[in-house]
Parts: C-alpha cells; structure tokens; sequence
C-alpha cells in the first residue's frame, strides 16, 4: 500500500509539474502575440507619416488663421 500512495503522490505532482508549465507557455505565448501585433501596428508606412503631418500643419494653419482673426 505504501508503494501505491507513492506513485498516486509522485503522478499528481508529475501532472501538476505539466499543468504549471503548460500555463506558464500559454502565458508566454499570449505575451509574445501581443507584443508583436502592438508593435505591427505602431509601424507605420511613410505615406500614413506623411498624411499625419499634413494634417498637423493644416491644423497649425488653421489655429494661426483664427487667432489672426480673432486679433483684428
């Protein structure tokens, strides 16, 4: 009997060795997709910059614009 509760304990924490690294990996994984689809996504092409930064400027032009307007 004592043989048989041994192999039940060392089978448990065999099993529970394996659901520990399996979260662990899954953890792992999670993280790294995430990390990659951010930082796809904060690689912007040239032509998007280039949009953005006119459109600043239009902006910039704009509140000058007023502001000119406002003053007079």
């Amino acid at each position: 009997m004592e043989n048989e509760g041994e192999r039940r304990l060392a089978r448990t924490l065999l099993w529970v060795g394996v659901g520990v690294v399996a979260v662990a990996a899954l953890g792992a994984t999670v993280a790294y997709v995430s990390l990659r689809i951010a930082s796809e996504q904060r690689n912007e092409d040239p032509t998007t910059q280039r949009i953005q930064q006119l459109i600043d400027e239009a902006n910039s032009l704009l509140k000058a614009l007023d502001e000119q307007r406002n003053s007079a």
